[in-house]
């Protein structure tokens, strides 16, 4: 049940010539049922003292191409399938982490899902459903741009969205947050007992950089699209919001969907993370082409024969 990733206090990863960037996995993996402080735990600027961002970006390209021989295998294996959950404040980079992570996949095998606010029917059925539609098949990997963990952050923070599910009294009664941590660990780990690889990505942004950002986005023309009204509204429950992903990633990291909080104070770092950690997990599956049957050869040969027999 538990997903094999090296997560041995030794493992460095090799960037650039012969350079090293000095974290390891378990310094971004959060423990199964360990209480997790932010601001002690981890650093939203840790780059593990290195500062070759170019070795760095070497090395996100090697796991670009690495990614792209691996998620061949799982299409042709047909036995798995991996699913990215990404969450995190706004101008944390999601976006971006997503786009340069995947972008040597062949995007007939990569689906990648962007939840939005629950429309009219969604919130007439159970706050899963509508993961359930999007989930990869085998062979396939999808991504979560956000995902059913707003219904533990957002709906949290604000409990007027709560309000609007209209739900029955066994299900909105009680501490239904303790609840929802237990209902979400149970359905991944279902989803891992059939197959599904989990890999969680909590993009730890600080406060400060996330002013830069926005400010970035307003002094910019070709970056006012990108800045809404909104997501400054939401600055304003920062650490309200810090409060729940505390409490979401102590309850469900799991062994089976563990949560990896990346430091995205730095672009390029957590490009890296993120790709290694996803490079790693596909390895570690030991995908392979499936052979063919002594059967299949012989029907392959005998079609062989007939094409070579054709006149031109």
């Amino acid at each position: 049940m538990k997903l094999d990733v090296d997560f041995d206090k030794k493992h460095e990863i090799e960037v650039g010539s012969g350079g090293k960037v000095k974290f390891r996995f378990r310094d971004i993996a959060v423990e199964s049922g360990k209480a997790v402080s932010l601001k002690k735990d981890f650093d939203p600027g840790f780059t593990g003292g290195y500062d070759d961002k170019a070795g760095a970006l070497e090395q996100v390209a090697s796991n670009v191409q690495r990614l792209s021989a691996m998620q061949e295998l799982l299409y042709a294996q047909d036995t798995y399938a991996l699913l990215m959950i990404f969450q995190a404040m706004d101008a944390a980079g999601k976006d971006g982490a997503i786009r340069h992570v995947m972008s040597g996949v062949n995007p007939q095998g990569c689906h990648v899902t962007s939840f939005k606010s629950p429309s009219a029917e969604d919130l007439d059925q159970g706050y899963l459903s509508r993961s359930f539609k999007a989930l990869p098949a085998r062979g396939m990997i999808g991504i979560f741009n956000r995902s059913y963990y707003e219904e533990v952050l957002a709906v949290r923070v604000h409990p007027e969205f709560l309000e609007k599910q209209k739900l029955p009294p066994l299900a909105g009664g009680g501490d239904i947050w303790q609840r929802r941590f237990k209902e979400i660990n149970n359905f991944e780990k279902y989803l891992r007992q059939n197959g599904t690889i989990i890999l969680k990505f909590f993009l730890n942004l600080s406060k400060n950089e996330q002013k830069r950002r926005f400010l970035a986005r307003i002094d910019e023309p070709k970056k006012h699209w990108k800045f809404s009204a909104a997501d400054c509204e939401e600055r304003k429950y920062w650490d309200d919001y810090q409060k729940a992903f505390e409490d979401m990633l102590e309850h469900t990291s799991t062994d089976w969907a563990p949560w990896f909080v990346i430091p995205a104070d730095n672009k390029w770092f957590a490009r890296l993370a993120i790709s290694q950690v996803a490079s790693a997990a596909l390895e570690r599956l030991d995908l392979s082409m499936p052979k063919s049957s002594e059967q299949r050869k012989e029907q392959l040969m005998e079609i062989r024969g007939q094409l070579l027999a054709e006149l031109d």
